[in-house]
């Protein structure tokens, strides 16, 4: 399973340098037409004739990857709950053959977020399957699950996405969450099932912990406090520019002092933390050169591992093993008073990163802090307060803004995702507070109603101020299908029914 940078060397190189292709993606999703020995041999002949063309030889030797979505034909007479059902057959994938790319075949279908996004990606498919629920799509649900668990059993972890270039790194850990949710149409007994992928998918998370005990250092994903209590960072094992933004990755290691490997280890951690760029991870809170993700205990990784040693919990009882239930009761313990021991802000009453060099809170807020209230951590206190700031803070005339900064970076300001207001939501109405929940919610689908009565399309990201301008920022232009904006709007507007 070799990444593109691997297989294909020095042309590699030549194409992303060069911006052969506005995006740094095209070029690692193209399928080889020949073998890649084939293709490399006729390279190393062509490069050194006077009149050669880098892009016409890609185009000549590579099928360049399709784009889901793009030639869907929207019907402005279907409603936005219509059009989104229409979209769930546009956005599949049939099961995979093997091929000479990079994609990670898989063996059933599943449904991508579209645009330049043509693989599956782990944590929006999440958020996908809350539509596909109200859609009674449950045998694609399933499918969905099984892949993941396929990739659990094959390469030992569920990357970030189904492509060989993210098989350095993850995303954030929803598989519990997924098994779940299909277990409340197939019972609790699906939780045995699944046991075994979801302690190898704990497994990896939490590898090295005994390193970690006896060194004191942090070790992959694993960090101990200076209490000793362990908590979780997001981390990547590459050091090395990101394939599919090779030459963006040149551009931020070239801006600070560091060592270019240690920026590119800390642009790929938070590539794995699936907000890809924030002031959440940016040591001066504005500039990506000094990004910093693997020094910072994230609120939203925690509250998900929380609930992964829960549900662990629950299918050690149900497999009979008491013993091993209690060891996962125990460390789910320790993990929410750890999180409340260095997350929760008594005085701005908000759920905060940590940043362990420091020992300090980081300075930017951000819907991170929901997650707690998701997962049902925080006491009814706390739900209260973080409620407040909710609504003074974040709460926009289009949703929740993802930060209280505007950096230009694609997850700060003004920008609404999909996901964090489905987490902002649910994480309400476990505390009552159902008025600001609701409220949120009709915002929130009004702005996705608005862009569609205007362009028949639902997309990525929203803006959460100017509701007539289309939502900027990160490394790519704003992309149409769009699978987690789909499921979100799609389960809200079953809130009706």
């Amino acid at each position: 399973m070799q990444a593109p940078s691997e297989r294909w060397g020095e042309l590699f190189v030549a194409v992303q340098s060069q911006h052969v292709f506005p995006d740094g993606k095209t070029f690692v999703d193209c399928e080889p037409k020949m073998a890649a020995e084939v293709i490399l041999a006729a390279y190393a002949q062509a490069k050194e004739k006077s009149d050669f063309d880098l892009k016409a030889f890609v185009l000549k030797w590579f099928d360049l990857p399709p784009s889901f979505s793009s030639g869907f034909e929207a019907d402005a007479r279907r409603s936005m709950s219509a059009h989104i059902s229409a979209l769930w057959p546009v956005l599949t994938r049939q099961p995979d053959q093997a091929t000479d790319g990079s994609l990670l075949p898989l063996p059933y279908p599943y449904i991508v977020p579209g645009g330049r996004f043509g693989e599956i990606y782990y944590w929006d498919s999440y958020f996908t399957m809350l539509g596909l629920v109200v859609d009674g799509e449950w045998e694609m649900i399933e499918n969905m699950v099984r892949n993941f668990a396929h990739l659990i059993d094959t390469v030992g972890f569920i990357p970030n996405g189904n492509r060989t270039y993210f098989l350095t790194r993850s995303q954030p850990p929803f598989f519990a969450c997924m098994v779940e949710l299909l277990a409340e149409h197939r019972g609790e007994e699906l939780l045995l099932e699944f046991y075994p992928q979801l302690q190898r998918e704990y497994a990896f998370w939490m590898n090295g912990t005994e390193q970690v005990r006896a060194t004191n250092e942090p070790y992959q994903h694993v960090v101990q406090l200076a209490d000793g209590q362990l908590l979780n960072r997001y981390y990547d094992y590459g050091d090395y520019p990101r394939e599919e933004s090779y030459r963006e990755d040149l551009e931020t290691a070239a801006e600070d002092e560091r060592p270019d490997a240690v920026i590119y280890r800390e642009l790929r951690a938070g590539c794995e933390s699936g907000w890809d760029f924030t002031a959440r991870w940016l040591a001066d809170g504005k500039t990506l050169a000094t990004i910093h993700t693997t020094d910072i205990i994230p609120v939203d990784l925690n509250a998900l591992l929380y609930q992964l040693e829960q549900t662990l919990a629950a299918a050690a009882q149900l497999a009979g093993d008491q013993t091993q239930s209690q060891v996962y009761t125990q460390a789910a313990r320790a993990r929410k008073a750890a999180l409340q021991a260095y997350c929760w802000d008594n005085e701005e009453h908000f759920y905060r990163d940590y940043d362990f060099r420091q020992q300090a809170f980081t300075p930017v807020k951000s819907m991170a802090g929901v997650y707690p209230l998701f997962f049902k951590m925080a006491d009814f206190q706390q739900a209260e307060r973080v409620a407040r700031v909710l609504k003074r803070d974040f709460l926009g005339e289009g949703g929740f803004r993802s930060t209280l900064v505007a950096t230009g970076q694609q997850w700060d300001a003004p920008n609404g995702w999909a996901p964090l207001q489905w987490m902002a939501y649910r994480g309400l109405l476990n505390y009552n507070h159902h008025e600001l929940a609701h409220e949120a919610r009709r915002r929130w689908l009004a702005n996705c109603q608005r862009t569609y009565d205007q362009h028949t399309k639902m997309v990525e990201k929203y803006r959460t101020d100017d509701l007539d301008s289309a939502a900027g920022g990160g490394e790519y232009p704003l992309q149409d299908g769009f699978g987690w904006s789909n499921g979100v709007a799609q389960r809200f507007l079953a809130e009706d029914k």
